[in-house]
């Protein structure tokens, strides 16, 4: 057969299609994906022509846009047969080889790159050798023996067979075998047709060791995995033997312990039946599979939770008292609550008891409380702490349909605690939420139902445990977060804050001893002043607890602690006027009483963290309405309407023009504006401020009030009277006006402080203005009769 190019001339000048990871060699047809601009264009450039390109490999496939030096100088001259435009943007082109070309020069690089090319000589015709006909024959049977290990297509043996050129049959069994890139390179520049053939015969030679290599280790793998499988099989076999001979083994052991400890825990007879079910379970699985490891923690729980164990110390009041009076100080109310409680427990074992919640600020020993309870009563203590708890299955745990299930916190704390009558805390029972994975508030509704909670049931279990033996205490900081129903289910105990005086006690017997025992001080190294105790609760600590005040005499004794380490041993007495030296400036400065201004009233608030002052400020600008500012919250916002709306209706009696307000914009202010502030309890103090802001009468500045204001001026109790009392003190103010109907809760203020403050008990708006502003507003007489009020002023002071 005579070569193609005889056929035809190669023009000198030719548009170049540069290949990556691809090698074309002659008589070759083959669809080429072309992408790149530069090679778009050469096609274009080809089709504009004879139709026909030189194909060069690139010598390193990664360049996307590859020089003159980065191609091979010897390719293939092929025809462009035809064409097709992808929707992606790509062409693919068929293109057929035609013969061998060199590279003479490069001439134009956009926009694609065209070359001088000579063909290179074709192969002649070669005359028949046993040394070629060898060759020919060798390179057949090893493409034979290729066919099934690489997936050649069958069509390449007869093709082959076909072929009595050697050149021609290197080229065509190069073309079909996948050869490495350099290997298919290197036969296409080789001219002598004889050597070509070596050549690839030397390449079919090494892919086939390399391919048998492989299937070899193939074999192996299968091997191992049958043999494994065969190991499996015996040992089963073996393990069968074993039992049948009665020697046992380690799975047997497993059970028999297993057995033990479900004779052992105590479990009532419906626990009982499911624990034998589940090992029955056991003994008929296999021991490592997964459902197997998921009985044995199933199992595991059943015999570790307390059944039947429980804490039999008995009860000593008398122990148990001063128990809590060294664990705490003051709470005499909470304490004799308790005192209460463990009393019945005393004269009746078996009594189910309240379900007790403390309610108070932050630091006042609600926790360390649980801890003192347990200890009075001999029994484990067991904190869970459901802030942020947002699933129901926190509380009563996972179904074992589930990977990973595993009891909710109530079981896992009696778990913990190892026995069936624990003092049982759940901390921060305020701050539960709720979301798409369910209401963990609602779950606890059985849990603290003396009446349900002898037979909870967790989700995990499955089963019936008794929970009525344990002692559950709540804590938390506020009481209205808490859903009605779960605050139903409590008693709730009211922890206040601490007063000046409880503090400085506190921290003399009981947090300054612990610090100075935990830094590794003591009486000989340290001293601490009451006066310094005292500027360190008022100035350096706002609170009303006495967590702050502890970190405090924390920082105190590191410093002496240093003092100490480095090697000074002189005795270091802290004084009030040593404070700022070792701690730096109070960032606290009591609040003294500021001097009578119109428009401007001292309100008290009551937060989780105890009393606060609250400020109200008025003012009159060009405009209309009531603008109100502060974050205040819809009933604080609904509060100054009704106070405004109360000034304006009773605007003759109080000598006001009431054309003044209609007039002008009232604007309320109520700093901090950073911090959300809601409730009814500021009304006396908003009414006070507009009425003070109308008339241009100033308030007195050593006076706060809280009360609820109504449209008639009516004034209704609040809450926290003993809080915002405190607060009002460390303010230095020595006037409060509160509702009448809270003057009996004064008796929970401490005597010493109630000598401290005058209260003022009221019924009517009339009377807090009149107690309130520096003068009364005069009140002009018409033929209206100005509202009888409501009650009379009551003045509270102790002697």
């Amino acid at each position: 057969m005579s070569d193609p190019t005889s056929r035809f001339e190669i023009p000198e000048e030719l548009p170049v299609l540069p290949l990556r990871e691809l090698v074309v060699f002659p008589y070759m047809v083959l669809p080429i994906f072309v992408a790149r601009e530069r090679s778009i264009a050469a096609v274009e450039d080809a089709l504009a022509g004879d139709r026909l390109l030189l194909l060069l490999s690139q010598r390193d496939g990664a360049l996307e846009e590859p020089a003159s030096e980065d191609l091979h100088t010897i390719g293939t001259v092929a025809m462009v047969m035809r064409i097709l435009r992808l929707p992606d943007g790509r062409v693919k082109t068929l293109v057929q080889g035609l013969a061998k070309a060199r590279v003479d020069t490069f001439l134009e690089q956009e926009p694609a790159l065209w070359v001088r090319a000579s063909a290179l000589e074709p192969d002649a015709s070669a005359e028949w050798s046993v040394e070629s006909e060898a060759l020919m024959r060798t390179v057949r049977a090893r493409v034979e023996e290729l066919l099934p290990l690489k997936d050649l297509p069958p069509e390449v043996l007869s093709v082959t067979a076909n072929v009595e050129e050697p050149g021609r049959l290197a080229d065509l069994v190069a073309s079909h075998v996948p050869l490495r890139m350099e290997d298919a390179q290197e036969i296409l520049e080789i001219s002598d047709p004889l050597a070509r053939l070596r050549r690839v015969d030397f390449c079919l030679r090494r892919e086939l060791e390399v391919t048998s290599v492989q299937a070899e280790i193939q074999s192996i793998a299968r091997e191992e995995m049958t043999r494994g499988q065969r190991e499996q099989f015996l040992r089963e076999q073996m393990r069968a033997i074993q039992l049948e001979l009665g020697d046992g083994d380690g799975r047997h052991e497993e059970i028999e312990e297993y057995r033990e400890k479900i004779e052992a825990a105590g479990m009532h007879e419906e626990a009982r039946t499911e624990a034998d079910r589940q090992l029955r379970r056991l003994e008929r699985m296999h021991p490592d599979g997964a459902e197997a490891q998921v009985v044995r923690i199933f199992l595991d729980w059943l015999v570790d939770l307390p059944w039947s164990r429980g804490s039999t110390e008995p009860l000593d009041l008398v122990r148990a008292r001063e128990i809590l009076d060294e664990d705490h100080s003051h709470l005499r109310p909470v304490k004799e609550r308790i005192l209460e409680l463990l009393a019945v427990y005393k004269l009746r074992r078996d009594a189910r008891g309240p379900i007790l919640c403390f309610v108070g600020p932050p630091g006042v020993g609600k926790t360390s409380l649980g801890r003192s309870i347990a200890r009075s009563m001999g029994r484990e203590f067991v904190r869970v702490s459901l802030g942020g708890v947002r699933d129901e299955a926190e509380i009563r745990g996972h179904r074992r349909t589930y990977v990973g299930a595993m009891p909710g916190r109530i079981l896992q704390g009696v778990k913990q605690a190892g026995t069936n009558n624990p003092v049982f805390m759940l901390d921060e029972v305020d701050k539960l939420g709720a979301d798409f994975r369910g209401d963990p508030a609602a779950a606890l509704l059985e849990v603290l139902d003396p009446e349900q909670n002898s037979r909870f049931s967790d989700h995990y279990l499955n089963l019936p445990f008794d929970l009525s033996k344990v002692l559950f205490i709540a804590t938390a900081n506020l009481l209205d977060p808490i859903p009605a129903p779960l605050r139903d289910r409590m008693e709730v105990i009211q922890l206040p804050g601490y007063t000046p005086e409880e503090k400085l006690e506190i921290a003399r017997f009981h947090l300054l001893p612990r610090q100075m025992e935990a830094h590794g001080l003591d009486a000989e190294r340290m001293k601490v002043s009451p006066a310094a105790l005292q500027r360190l609760a008022c100035e350096y600590t706002r609170e009303a607890g006495v967590r702050n005040l502890e970190r405090k005499l924390a920082a105190l004794c590191r410093k002496v602690a240093r003092r100490v380490a480095e090697g000074d041993a002189r005795r270091v007495s802290v004084s009030a006027d040593r404070l700022p030296k070792l701690l730096g400036p109070p960032p606290v400065r009591p609040d003294a009483p500021a001097e009578g201004q119109v428009g401007v009233a001292n309100g008290l608030a009551w937060t989780e963290a105890g009393g606060e002052i609250l400020r109200v400020e008025a003012t009159l600008v060009r405009g209309r309405g009531l603008v109100l500012t502060g974050q205040l919250g819809d009933v604080m916002k609904e509060s100054a309407t009704a106070a405004l709306s109360y000034v304006r209706w009773r605007s003759e009696e109080l000598g006001i023009d009431e054309a003044t307000l209609a007039r002008n914009q009232v604007h309320v202010h109520v700093p901090a504006g950073a911090i959300p502030k809601d409730g009814p309890s500021a009304g006396i103090a908003l009414a006070t401020a507009l009425t003070s802001l109308a008339s241009g009468t100033p308030v007195r500045g050593d006076c706060a009030m809280t009360g609820e204001i109504t449209l008639r001026g009516r004034v209704l109790p609040v809450g926290g009277v003993r809080e915002k009392a405190l607060a009002a003190l460390r303010a230095g103010i020595t006037r409060v006006i509160v509702p009448e109907a809270n003057l009996q809760d004064l008796d929970e203020i401490p005597r010493e402080l109630r000598r401290k403050i005058t209260f003022v008990g009221v019924s009517h708006l009339d009377q807090v203005l009149e107690a309130a502003l520096e003068e009364t507003p005069s009140k002009k007489r018409s033929g209206t009769q100005a509202p009888r009020r409501a009650g009379v002023q009551a003045s509270a002071k102790a002697p």
